[in-house]
């Protein structure tokens, strides 16, 4: 596997540290967890449960073995320390400052261990006013723009209904993490990463950031609509819904014809891109009409014909259950010799050499603790 032989020192909870080195175990690392005697991580008390083990932590803390230590007890600080001194690898999401108590910070680790890469991930970063405000999804959600932007053009912002920020952090430290070792390769040095949910979020906002540097000004909330395409939305059929994205010009007058309204090709409010983007409001109404008459396999169908790009909307249990997802392996199954198989999102990364995959079920808090102690003794 692509990181066969890495070891990562997992000190996150949650869900924005752990997908980090969920994806990173995926690609091989040997991922040791550590959590709190007694409680663990947070994520394991989160609904739903299955035999009494939360769904969602077991999704995201695959391919890592556990072990519990109380960082405030002297014997267990000692262990974490022989730990860091063993990893490559350190990702840490606690509040920033937290380490500085057990000896761990960034400025105490690099002199004793100058190859570790130690990537933090936090609310709002390492440095700044906000570097000590506890940070979740939400409010990265709420102050890096996402929030404010989505939702109906009128109402109250809209949360993400899933953890974007959280999410998009673990990856963009993945990739970070991936950059400073083979950086490594060339210094013989490890670095700092300092990722923030608050920079993942507004990285997100690419549009939007275009027209705030270009023009500097606000962006209007646009609900269903694109800020630079037209029409490309979601349209509402006569039994569901679909998504149409028909702004380049060829795409255009092939859906003109086949809803019926060839005329709107030369309207001077649809006949540019630039000019949609601008009527987008007229434009919706008018597809909308036509859209709502017919069924969604009929404009699929004849859409699909014309190479207009559109597909259905489907929900979670719809999607994971696709042709298209199934025939990509999109679930995977893990044969586990005391529960049975059990069914996981399979690794995102798709490497053809050194594939990812997923090697052992999420662990029970503290299970690998005797097998850890035993790895660092035999050195």
């Amino acid at each position: 596997m692509a990181l066969e032989g890495l070891v990562v020192l997992d000190l996150t909870n949650f869900l924005s540290g752990p997908y980090c080195t969920m994806l990173l175990g995926d690609m091989g690392a040997d991922v040791i967890k550590v959590e709190r005697p007694g409680t663990g991580d947070d994520a394991r008390r989160m609904p739903p449960f299955v035999d009494g083990r939360s769904a969602p932590f077991s999704l995201w803390n695959r391919n890592k073995r556990s072990i519990a230590l109380d960082m405030k007890d002297g014997a267990d600080a000692e262990v974490l320390r022989r730990l860091a001194a063993r990893a490559d690898v350190l990702v840490e999401n606690f509040r920033p400052g937290t380490l500085d108590r057990v000896g761990l910070s960034w400025e105490a680790v690099r002199e004793r261990h100058p190859r570790l890469v130690y990537a933090s991930i936090s609310g709002f970063g390492q440095t700044g006013p906000w570097a000590r405000h506890g940070g979740l999804d939400m409010m990265a959600q709420g102050m890096s723009g996402l929030m404010a932007g989505n939702g109906p053009p009128e109402g109250e912002p809209y949360r993400l209904p899933i953890a974007i920020t959280d999410v998009t952090a673990g990856m963009f430290a993945c990739n970070a993490v991936l950059g400073a070792l083979l950086a490594r390769e060339r210094t013989g040095r490890g670095q700092r990463i300092d990722q923030s949910l608050l920079e993942a979020g507004l990285a997100l906002g690419v549009y939007e950031a275009a027209h705030v540097l270009a023009l500097g000004t606000r962006p209007a909330r646009l609900g269903q609509l694109h800020r630079g395409s037209a029409p490309y939305r979601v349209f509402r059929t006569r039994d569901g819904w679909i998504t149409v994205g028909a702004s380049k010009d060829k795409f255009w007058r092939s859906l003109c014809e086949l809803i019926g309204r060839p005329e709107l090709v030369s309207d001077p409010r649809f006949t540019a891109n630039a000019d949609r983007v601008t009527n987008n409001p007229a434009l919706v109404e008018i597809i909308g009409e036509r859209m709502a008459e017919r069924d969604s396999a009929h404009w699929l169908e004849a859409f699909g014909r014309a190479g207009i790009p559109s597909e259905p909307v489907l929900s979670y249990d719809e999607a994971l259950a696709h042709p298209q997802a199934v025939a990509r392996g999109v679930v995977a199954e893990i044969e586990d010799p005391e529960r049975g198989p059990i069914r996981t999102l399979a690794p995102p990364v798709r490497l053809e050499g050194t594939p990812a995959r997923v090697r052992r079920r999420a662990p029970d808090l503290g299970e690998h603790g005797a097998e850890i102690r035993a790895w660092l003794d035999a050195v």
